[in-house]
C-alpha cells in the first residue's frame, strides 16, 4: 500500500503518488526568512517536511525537494537598512546560520534551495502574464496588485468565500499577517509587485512597472513553476501559511499558467506552543536550537521533542518535554547496543539504508513502518518502536532476528530522522554529600521504600540535582 497523507485541499487522506510513474516526487516547502535565527516553531514544520520525505524515499520513491528562502521582504529590508549592511550580505549571514542548526538537526538538503532575489526575473515574468490576462492591475504608485475578484475559484484552500472577504491582515493561524505590509486599492486584493519607497534604499530592481520589488506570495509561485513545472505533486507549509499565502498562490500560479492544479497536494503543519501558549520574546518562551543547547540539550533530543506530537495536532513544547526526549535517546541508544551485542556487531555497523532502498526486512519494527506510512503518524510509529524494543532481551534471540531487528531499527530511526551515538555524554561531578543523597535514594527505591526515594528526589531537586534512573543504576545530573 502507498504512503498516505493528509490532504488540506480535499480534507481527506490521499495516496502519495509522483505525477508520472518514473518521475520524481515533485515537493516545494516553503522555507525561511533569513533576516535572524529560525526558532523551534519554524524548525517543528522544518522538520515534519524532512520526516516525510524521508518516509517517501524510504519508501523507494525519488524526491525532488525544492526550499526556497525568502532573502528580499519588509523585513530583511528593514533589518539590513537598520545594521546598516547590504541586504545581500545581511541575509547571507542569516543563511549560513540557518544551514547550520539543519544540518545539526539532521536534516536533509533540498535538491533545489532558490534564493527570492535570485529569481526576481521569473516573478518579474509571471507578474506580467497575470497583466496581461487582466488578473492584476498596476495602482497609481507603480505597485501592482491581483485581482482576487478575477478568481472565481479564490478561497478553495481555507474555505474562504471571497465575496466576504474584506481584509487579508491576518492569517489562517489567526495571527497578524506582518509577513509582507502593504497597501492595496480593494483590501481583499494582494500585492504582486511593490514600488520603490525611500525606505527600501538601495533596495529596488526594474520592471515594467517602474522601479521595486516583488511581493512575498509571487516568489513561491514562480519559483516552484520553474523547478518543478506547472503542477506538481505536494506543497507544503505551517498552517499559518494556508491563508493567505498558500490561497494566494493557488490563484496567481493558477491565473498565470491557465492549469487548475497548482499542487495535488497540500500539507500543513500544526503550531508549536511553548508551555501552554504561543511563541512570544515578551513570555521568554521563543527559543532558538542554541538556546536550548546552551540549556543542555542535544540536537538529536531536540529533534525527537518536535517530531513527537502528530503534525495536525498542536504540539505544546516544554524544557520536561525536552529532558523526556533526552531519555528516550537514551533508551533507543541501550536497545542498539543490546542488539548489536547479539548480533556480533558494534556501533559502526548501525547504519541507516541505502537511499531509496525499498525493503520488507523490518523485524519487529513492521508497525512502526506502518505507522509512519498512515498520514506520517509520529507518535504512534514512536509508541510502537518502544512496544519492540523488549524483543532485544530475549533469551532465545537468534543472530539472525536480531540483525532482522537492527535492519528495521535503523531504517525507522533512518525515516524519523534520529541519530544514535552522536551527543556526549556530559558526567556531573556531584559533591560527596550530592552523592550520598544519590546512594540514599537508590537504596531506598531498590528496597520499595518509595515515600523515602521520593522525599530524598525532592532534597536533590531542592539543592540543584537530579536523578537519571535505569534499571541497571542511575546517574546524577545537575538541574
Amino acid at each position: 500500500m502507498p504512503v498516505r497523507l493528509f490532504d488540506t485541499l480535499s480534507r481527506t487522506d490521499k495516496e502519495l503518488r509522483p505525477l508520472a510513474p518514473e518521475a520524481p516526487f515533485g515537493m516545494y516547502c516553503c522555507g525561511p526568512t533569513v533576516y535572524g535565527p529560525a526558532h523551534i516553531g519554524n524548525f517543528r514544520t522544518f522538520l515534519i517536511q524532512d520526516t516525510l520525505r524521508r518516509v517517501l524515499e524510504t519508501d523507494g520513491i525519488d524526491v525532488r525537494h525544492v526550499r526556497n528562502l525568502t532573502d528580499v521582504d519588509d523585513k530583511t529590508i528593514r533589518a539590513s537598512m537598520k545594521e546598516g549592511v547590504s541586504l545581500k550580505d545581511f541575509t547571507d549571514r542569516w543563511t549560513v546560520k540557518f544551514h547550520a542548526d539543519c544540518a545539526a538537526l539532521n536534516m536533509l538538503a533540498p535538491a533545489v534551495e532558490p534564493g527570492a532575489v535570485d529569481h526576481i526575473p521569473h516573478q518579474i515574468r509571471m507578474i506580467g502574464q497575470l497583466v496581461a490576462k487582466g488578473h492584476a492591475y498596476k495602482s497609481i504608485d507603480g505597485s501592482v496588485y491581483f485581482k482576487v475578484c478575477s478568481c472565481p475559484d479564490y478561497g478553495k484552500l481555507a474555505r474562504i468565500d471571497r465575496t466576504k472577504l474584506r481584509t487579508q491582515d491576518e492569517n489562517s493561524g489567526g495571527a497578524a499577517n506582518h509577513a509582507d505590509e502593504y497597501d492595496r486599492e480593494s483590501v481583499s486584493d494582494f500585492a504582486l509587485w511593490k514600488a520603490w519607497k525611500p525606505e527600501d534604499g538601495p533596495n529596488q530592481w526594474d520592471s515594467p512597472w517602474g522601479p521595486g520589488r516583488p511581493g512575498w506570495h509571487i516568489e513561491c509561485s514562480a519559483m516552484s513553476v520553474e523547478y518543478l513545472g506547472e503542477t506538481f505533486d505536494l506543497h507544503g507549509g505551517g498552517v499559518d501559511l494556508c491563508f493567505p499565502h498558500h490561497e494566494n498562490e493557488i490563484a496567481q500560479s493558477e491565473c498565470a499558467t491557465g492549469k487548475k492544479d497548482f499542487a495535488r497536494h497540500w500539507f500543513h503543519s500544526e503550531h508549536l506552543m511553548v508551555d501552554g501558549a504561543k511563541m512570544s520574546k515578551s513570555l521568554g518562551n521563543l527559543y532558538t536550537l542554541d538556546d536550548l543547547r546552551v540549556k543542555g540539550a542535544s540536537p538529536m533530543a531536540v529533534r525527537y521533542a518536535l517530531v513527537a506530537g502528530h503534525y495536525r495536532t498542536q504540539l505544546n513544547f516544554t524544557l520536561k518535554s525536552l529532558d523526556d526526549a533526552a531519555g528516550a535517546m537514551e533508551k533507543l541508544e541501550r536497545a542498539a547496543e543490546r542488539l548489536l551485542a547479539k548480533a556480533g556487531l558494534d556501533k559502526t555497523d548501525f547504519l541507516p539504508p541505502a537511499t531509496h532502498e525499498r525493503t520488507t526486512a523490518w523485524g519487529s519494527y513492521l508497525p512502526a513502518w506502518e505507522a509512519l506510512r498512515n498520514d506520517l503518524n509520529t507518535p504512534a510509529a514512536l509508541g510502537k518502536i518502544f512496544s519492540a524494543i523488549p524483543n532485544a532481551n530475549r533469551a532465545d534471540l537468534t543472530v539472525a532476528e536480531a540483525r532482522a531487528d537492527l535492519c528495521g531499527f535503523a531504517k525507522i530511526l533512518h525515516a524519523l530522522g534520529l541519530r544514535l551515538f552522536t551527543a556526549e555524554k556530559k558526567v556531573d561531578e556531584a559533591p560527596a554529600d550530592i552523592a550520598a543523597l544519590g546512594e540514599q535514594r537508590w537504596a531506598a527505591k531498590q528496597s520499595r521504600d518509595f515515600a523515602g526515594a521520593d522525599a530524598l528526589r525532592l532534597e536533590l531537586e531542592k539543592r540543584g540535582w537530579k536523578s537519571l534512573d535505569r534499571k541497571d543504576g542511575y546517574t546524577l545530573a545537575k538541574l
